[in-house]
């Protein structure tokens, strides 16, 4: 599975079209200051999102968990559904206009593999983190419709509804399951941040609340657009020659050494993905306080740089009492609560 989410990773983010600037905006009060001192108007609280595309690896499930644990953080999981079907049943999915049993992600090896998945997901959620959705294949839907989309998204919720059942573990699925695939899978990402008109079209009909496919030149707030509300992962300055890069783990692992994995070199290439990430945080935070946005994969590339950084980052700024690590469900609604406007007409 690791060669294939290699292979069809998010190299190519970084020819995605990149969104137009908007204008950053201050949407409301922090905690902090002295009582009783008036300094000016108060910042928000920096916002810090950090995702995970895939959410395969059981034992990187645990690893994440408990990291957002020690840094007071939720995370957001934009989860594959191809790995809550197990290799014996891959008959049983089909992505438009491909062959039933194709997944550009393979599938779970067992039903042991979909079990402990299970359990994580569960209990993710129960922890306050979010499950999104990353569709089931991770295949390239730039040519597809309006309705190939629709149907890889109802696909999608089918298999998760169904999974505990499917794999015979329906003495085991949570009574709250039901409620919790049709109430709270509320956010996209496409593979490959690709993302044609019809996916926006389809996002809409389907009820999803916010896309976090686009690209943007800086840390941006969102905008909306008709009912869905656009996130950008965006491009950080990295490296001796402070180049931009889309704020990835895979696109610093391309960056950093052509896509060949060199544990040896993991303190250096961990060095510079903390760097680059706090530099892009303190810029936010000593800022306008935008919103800043990392994703990551459930594959430790290069000796674990990238989640290595990432862990620093979150267990050094999530504590601080003007900071909120959340998920981009919460981060939605804080940003609505703060503007004080009506999500459903305008933007941020």
């Amino acid at each position: 599975m690791l060669r294939s989410i290699f292979a069809i990773s998010l190299a190519l983010a970084a020819s995605s079209a990149v969104a137009e600037p908007h204008s950053p905006a201050t949407i409301g009060p922090a905690s902090g200051g002295k009582p009783g001192v008036t300094t000016g108007p108060q910042k928000p609280k920096q916002l810090l999102l950090i995702s995970f595309d895939g959410a395969h690896d059981n034992r990187l499930w645990q690893r994440s968990r408990a990291i957002a644990k020690r840094a007071n953080a939720h995370f957001t999981y934009f989860l594959s559904c191809t790995t809550l079907i197990p290799r014996e049943r891959a008959g049983s999915y089909k992505a438009p206009g491909k062959k039933a049993g194709r997944s550009n992600i393979g599938f779970a090896p067992t039903v042991a593999d979909v079990t402990a998945r299970l359990d994580n997901v569960w209990n993710a959620h129960l922890e306050g983190h979010e499950i999104a959705s990353h569709t089931c294949g991770h295949f390239d839907g730039k040519d597809w419709s309006r309705q190939d989309w629709l149907t890889e998204m109802a696909t999608f919720d089918r298999v998760l509804a169904n999974a505990w059942k499917d794999n015979g573990l329906t003495d085991r699925e949570p009574a709250e399951w039901a409620d919790f695939v049709g109430n709270n899978i509320i956010g996209f990402r496409a593979p490959y941040l690709s993302a044609p008109k019809s996916l926006y079209e389809a996002e809409r009909d389907h009820g999803f609340r916010y896309d976090a496919s686009p690209v943007t030149r800086d840390p941006l707030l969102p905008t909306l657009e008709g009912s869905v509300t656009r996130f950008g992962l965006p491009l950080i300055p990295e490296g001796p020659k402070q180049r931009r890069i889309v704020a990835m783990d895979y696109n610093l692992f391309i960056r950093h050494s052509a896509g060949m994995d060199h544990p040896s070199k993991a303190a250096e290439f961990e060095a510079r993905s903390y760097d680059a990430f706090r530099a892009a945080f303190d810029k936010q935070y000593e800022g306008d306080r935008v919103p800043l946005q990392i994703g990551l994969h459930f594959v430790e590339m290069n000796g674990g740089a990238y989640w290595a950084a990432m862990e620093r980052l979150v267990g050094e700024v999530c504590h601080k009492p003007d900071v909120a690590c959340v998920t981009y469900a919460e981060a939605l609604d804080l940003l609505q609560k703060q503007s004080g406007r009506n999500p459903a007409t305008s933007s941020f």
